[in-house]
């Protein structure tokens, strides 16, 4: 299983939110620590904004912070949202698969409770579990 940068991009934003939760904070500043683009970061939370992740502040002083508890961020519902577009082999999506083993195959099933899995083991982790190590990660990130 690979997920997509869209994915792992939003769990870095989810975290660094988590780690400073009295605070905003700007695309451009959590864009900076992570080395990464604005521009993406953007579209990324806009979209954990219409999920109800986070909350943004418009205006002079504006920024991000978390809308809910870190503990009630469950990564399980983060990663299905941003991953709803991609699929794990071309036959999990009908309307594009070109594949001819698709009516006998037998991989489809196995891999199918595969991703299942994975997600279900995500299920069992919230924003809060992944910023346990606080100390850690503030210093990975030079907080």
């Amino acid at each position: 299983m690979r997920l997509t940068r869209y994915t792992d991009y939003s769990l870095r934003l989810l975290m660094y939110l988590a780690l400073k939760p009295d605070e905003l904070c700007t695309i451009k500043e959590i864009a900076g620590h992570y080395k990464i683009s604005e521009n993406h970061l953007m579209k990324i939370a806009h979209q954990l904004g219409v999920a109800g992740d986070i909350e943004t502040v418009r205006g002079r002083g504006g920024g991000l912070r978390l809308a809910r508890p870190a503990d009630a961020i469950n990564v399980g519902a983060v990663a299905r949202r941003a991953e709803q577009d991609s699929a794990l082999v071309e036959c999990f999506r009908p309307e594009t698969n070109l594949c001819v083993l698709t009516p006998a195959c037998v991989l489809k099933g196995v891999l199918g409770k595969a991703e299942e899995r994975f997600y279900e083991e995500l299920d069992t982790v919230t924003l809060a579990d992944l910023v346990k190590p606080q100390q850690r990660l503030k210093k990975a990130l030079a907080l």
